[in-house]
């Protein structure tokens, strides 16, 4: 599933005050541009945690996995519906 505007959404709401959503590209660092800082990742996290009912675990702390939009959705996505392993 795709969860992209909701995504933005919350970083324009929460980060970006004043952004229109077509201002923010999926592919957008949000860590290097300095619009996520590390109380603000910790609040992304919570927020996901919270938002998509996943769990980010010490494996899954990687700032990667927060950096884009792109990157959010992937973690979602991959949280949402782990691989079993076989």
């Amino acid at each position: 599933m795709n969860h992209i505007e909701h995504i933005k959404s919350f970083l324009i709401t929460e980060f970006l005050p004043g952004v229109q959503a077509s201002e923010l590209t999926t592919d957008y660092d949000l860590l290097t541009n300095g619009v996520v800082d590390s109380l603000g990742l910790l609040k992304l996290i919570a927020w996901v945690e919270s938002e998509f009912q996943v769990t980010v675990n010490d494996a899954a702390l990687d700032p990667d996995n927060f950096r884009t939009v792109d990157a959010i959705n992937a973690f979602v996505a991959r949280a949402s519906h782990p691989v079993k392993a076989g």
